[in-house]
């Protein structure tokens, strides 16, 4: 388990439960956050609501380190939450660790909205 702040940590499942370039949808109280899988197995978590007009990013299409909303087909940076220039936003940002293949996120978000 996390060191920081157990309280605001949850595990979410294990590595193997997120197909590769998918996400699985993680329900809080302060709203919806998307965790994805990269094809090299990275995890990252995001807000999940597009800056542009709130699609649900856990349903776009993941390549490489980016989320293509399925609405507008904006893209996101899974790292950092920021929109691809020239569209500009942020969706908020969720730390996660990995330890032993599972997946802990933390609820409380790391930047963003």
């Amino acid at each position: 388990m996390p060191t920081s702040n157990q309280q605001n940590w949850v595990e979410v499942g294990r590595i193997e439960d997120i197909p590769p370039l998918g996400a699985r949808l993680v329900k809080s109280p302060k709203g919806d956050i998307a965790v994805f899988r990269t094809q090299g197995d990275e995890i990252f978590a995001l807000r999940d609501k597009c800056p542009h007009k709130g699609g649900p990013l856990s349903q776009g299409i993941v390549h490489g380190k980016k989320v293509a909303c399925p609405l507008h087909d904006w893209k996101i940076h899974l790292d950092t939450g920021l929109a691809v220039a020239p569209d500009e936003g942020c969706a908020a940002r969720f730390p996660v660790e990995v330890r032993d293949g599972l997946i802990y996120l933390s609820l409380e978000p790391a930047s963003g909205r």
